[in-house]
């Protein structure tokens, strides 16, 4: 059993509506630079470390990286860390845009 739920982008952004997570962004510091979600920090070892020391457990994380494989990794660290509300992001940031895409396009 994993320490974290994958869910889908229309969930993340309810998520980031209603619950003011902590995003992380684990693709490499030029595809951040390039585009990222907005709020979200580019994830790095120190970054990690920091949040993971603070331990609010409670706290909601949504992790993801280019295709919503890798992010997984980080996601259970958190979990096996104790964090309850973990959250990998099923697509990456590829779906995420593919979304974003969609939703601007139907809103013309």
């Amino acid at each position: 059993m994993s320490n974290y739920n994958e869910i889908t982008t229309l969930e993340a952004r309810q998520l980031i509506t209603e619950k003011n997570p902590i995003i992380l962004d684990t693709r490499d510091a030029h595809s951040y630079k390039e585009g990222h979600i907005d709020g979200a920090m580019h994830s790095h070892d120190g970054l990690v470390e920091g949040l993971i020391k603070k331990r609010n457990t409670s706290q909601h994380v949504i992790i993801y990286c280019y295709h919503g494989n890798a992010s997984k990794d980080l996601a259970d660290l958190f979990g096996n860390f104790g964090f309850k509300n973990v959250h990998s992001l099923m697509g990456g940031y590829v779906a995420w845009k593919k979304t974003e895409s969609e939703l601007n396009s139907a809103m013309i």
